[in-house]
């Protein structure tokens, strides 16, 4: 992305869209009894008061009345249904594993098979967003946490702390190709959510390739664990490295949520929160996910930025907008144009 002299004067940038995580998949209810929604009732309450504190992307998963993470469709169909009364404005973000809670005692924490997770295309009603991740990679989300953020909640016990430190994120190069194809013919926008600079990289060649033919919204997820950690360096250098015409919003996990969090917000770009990426607030003590949004609107506020109402987040996103070719795809995100047989040098962008 280019910077101009006037770049992080707030009047120069789009409105800030806020992404709220509020279902936290990793938790136990009980790790936070007072944020954690278990019933269906819990969920849609949490969706309303998160958008009603300023969030306008809600990123969902969904709860068994076991306390699990539900990895049935059917839960997401009733959830997506109750949601779409409840907040009709808001963009709906499905989360792309579905859920990567182990089922019991002892089994892995993995995201779902590739055929399941295809299936997030024929939601109904449908998302307007699925998450999906490129390239298979280690999400060991364990990497981060301190003994004094997770010793006293249900990831202590050692068979749930070693599931989720051996996690893996299948995001094989076919799977990706034919889950796009898929998310786009159902009518809904992918949204990556990207690890480090390679995953960018694959980005653009499934853009150039004609693989993704669409608006561009990405997520830097700065958690350690196989991805970048949360050094401003990594930050910096995906947003240098992101295309003009894509969005950008910044993710960690604990105490570094809203360090990267502020970082995001005065360079321009977007922000993401919530119980699932932290229970715990810069000072140690927890946060809900509704003060996490409320916290961020007031820094905003400091900063003269102001928040996107849930229509205008739609307009920054692009929801709903898709592309005719890869040369319009490439001269709307901004990039130059693919070689030409025989060209030397580097093309030049489109004019305007």
């Amino acid at each position: 992305m280019q910077f101009l002299d006037d770049s992080l004067l707030p009047e120069t940038q789009d409105k800030l869209v806020i992404t709220v995580a509020p279902y936290g998949p990793e938790w136990a209810v009980e790790d936070f009894p007072e944020d954690l929604p278990l019933t269906m009732d819990e969920h849609v309450q949490k969706a309303v008061d998160c958008y009603n504190a300023g969030a306008t992307v809600l990123h969902i998963h969904v709860r068994e009345l076991d306390g699990k993470g539900s990895k049935r469709l059917s839960k997401f169909n009733e959830l997506l249904g109750l949601l779409r009364q409840a907040v009709p404005d808001m963009i709906l973000q499905v989360g792309g594993s579905i859920s990567f809670a182990p089922e019991g005692e002892g089994a892995e924490a993995k995201w779902l098979s590739d055929d399941t997770r295809h299936m997030l295309a024929e939601l109904t009603p449908k998302p307007d967003q699925v998450t999906i991740a490129v390239n298979t990679t280690q999400m060991n989300i364990m990497d981060l946490m301190s003994d004094a953020e997770y010793k006293q909640t249900s990831l202590a016990d050692p068979a749930t702390y070693h599931a989720y430190r051996e996690m893996v994120v299948p995001a094989g190069p076919e799977w990706v190709e034919e889950h796009l194809r898929r998310l786009v013919a159902a009518g809904i926008q992918p949204h990556f959510q990207l690890t480090c600079m390679p995953d960018l990289e694959t980005v653009e060649r499934l853009i150039r390739r004609g693989h993704y033919n669409g608006p561009l919204n990405l997520t830097w997820v700065g958690i350690g664990g196989g991805f970048d950690g949360p050094n401003p360096n990594n930050f910096m250098e995906f947003v240098r490295r992101a295309p003009d015409g894509s969005t950008v919003t910044g993710e960690s996990v604990m105490r570094n949520v809203l360090p990267i969090n502020v970082m995001a917000m005065a360079l321009g770009m977007h922000v993401r929160c919530g119980n699932e990426d932290t229970l715990y607030g810069p000072d140690g003590n927890k946060i809900t996910s509704v003060q996490q949004v409320e916290q961020l609107v007031r820094i905003a506020k400091e900063l003269g930025r102001e928040v996107a109402t849930a229509k205008e987040a739609r307009e920054i996103y692009k929801i709903g907008v898709q592309y005719n070719s890869v040369d319009e795809t490439l001269a709307q995100l901004g990039m130059v144009p693919n070689r030409e047989p025989g060209r030397r040098a580097l093309p030049n962008r489109y004019a305007a």
